[in-house]
């Protein structure tokens, strides 16, 4: 990945497309976007179906365009007619947009410089391509578009259109500017553990819903926090890691690292080992994204030296968490067995807290579906991509029926 950015100077205010603006990602770029009016303004938000909280943004930030995942805008446009009036705003008139594809659409926004696409799951895939060919500075934390259609993305993106958010990329990132590529020996991935580090398999058999939402440190979606009980959260970040800095699969590794305060190391050929450490706080990798390569002042609280801590480093114990294993061998074997892999977990994550199969049953799905799956032959699209999403989800669904 390049540091070097062809895109808005320091200095000069960027305008920000927000994609999935009601989660945890775009709230929280929302917030940084606040602190900073000097650099940041908003120029359009893509929501999902709470309209009420997009409706109270788009009035706050007084967005351009406004999208939501319903199938008319006649609810955004009610909802927005009522947060403006609570408000005491007046002619507030945005641009709406409604559908499936409203992500995609407002990505694509010319009056912008930047998208931040916080949407979760597969769906992020064809907004992030959408804002690559606008040539839009890409903050990225929808793992998803790189995960299932990796080769595709990079291939559409500029040298440093990119910018990662998810808090392991963005220390990788930063660390990598301490030397070249050909001086790089290692990407060392840190991972909290999840709730049950130190478990055996039979233990993890008896796994409720609960208590896989229990996460020690962060506080995120299900699907995310359940990918980080099982690992598979981890499995998927290293793929990423592997697409974004075009290091070798086998040079990156997993460390337990229980603090989250160190949230990824790079080991060079001379065996120094840049690590970024900061307290967990996703507003600095956001504000990190959104203003790549340049820091954000005040973006978040630093560590605090003058106090005593402990940081510890374990190593992940893959004879029982496999899923690191099955992502390295998928990613290995086609461009769309990560595909396979990420829609399998979606569809078992959802039947575990549904109470439908067992904890240990949702990295076993995705092992079942990657021995029967058959990459076709042929070029490499982001359409295959998402029949190969669609046939995994549909072959996951029917076994998962048959267990229960």
């Amino acid at each position: 990945m390049s540091t070097q950015s062809t895109f808005t100077p320091l200095g000069h205010p960027r305008r920000v497309i927000l994609l999935g603006s009601t989660g945890s990602v775009g709230t929280q770029g929302l917030d940084v976007i606040a602190q900073a009016p000097e650099l940041f303004s908003v120029a359009a938000l893509a929501g999902g179906y709470n309209l009420k909280l997009l409706a109270e943004q788009a009035v706050a930030v007084r967005a351009e365009v406004v999208g939501c995942a319903a199938e008319d805008a006649s609810g955004l446009a009610a909802a927005i007619a009522a947060a403006a009036e609570a408000a005491g705003v007046k002619n507030f008139h945005p641009e709406l947009v409604a559908g499936k594809h409203a992500a995609t659409q407002i990505a694509g926004y010319a009056q912008a410089d930047v998208v931040l696409n916080g949407i979760t799951g597969a769906i992020g895939l064809e907004p992030t391509l959408s804002g690559l060919k606008a040539g839009h500075l890409m903050a990225l934390a929808n793992k998803e578009s790189l995960i299932i259609g990796g080769q595709v993305v990079m291939a559409a993106a500029q040298a440093g259109q990119i910018a990662p958010v998810d808090s392991e990329h963005s220390a990788l990132a930063q660390a990598l500017r301490s030397g070249s590529s050909d001086e790089v020996a290692k990407l060392i991935v840190t991972a909290s553990g999840g709730p049950f580090f130190g478990y055996t398999r039979e233990q993890l058999d008896q796994v409720t819903p609960a208590q896989a939402l229990a996460h020690p440190t962060w506080d995120m979606g299900r699907v995310i926090t359940t990918n980080s009980a099982t690992m598979v959260n981890k499995a998927l970040e290293i793929i990423e890691a592997h697409l974004l800095f075009d290091v070798p699969l086998e040079k990156i590794e997993p460390v337990v690292h229980r603090q989250s305060i160190v949230h990824s190391m790079v080991e060079f050929i001379d065996g120094s080992v840049i690590a970024q450490a900061s307290p967990p706080d996703m507003r600095l990798p956001i504000a990190l994204g959104m203003n790549w390569p340049h820091r954000v002042a005040g973006a978040a609280t630093p560590c605090d030296f003058s106090t005593a801590a402990s940081w510890t480093f374990e190593p992940l114990d893959g004879e029982v968490f496999t899923a690191v294993k099955l992502a390295k061998q998928a990613a290995s074997t086609s461009g769309t067995h990560m595909a396979v892999y990420n829609a399998v977990n979606e569809v078992a994550v959802d039947a575990f807290h549904e109470g439908r199969i067992r904890f240990t049953d949702i990295v076993d799905s995705i092992e079942r579906a990657l021995d029967s799956y058959q990459a076709p032959s042929g070029e490499l699209s982001a359409e295959l991509v998402l029949e190969t999403d669609q046939w995994a989800r549909s072959y996951a669904s029917e076994f998962i029926k048959e267990m229960a």
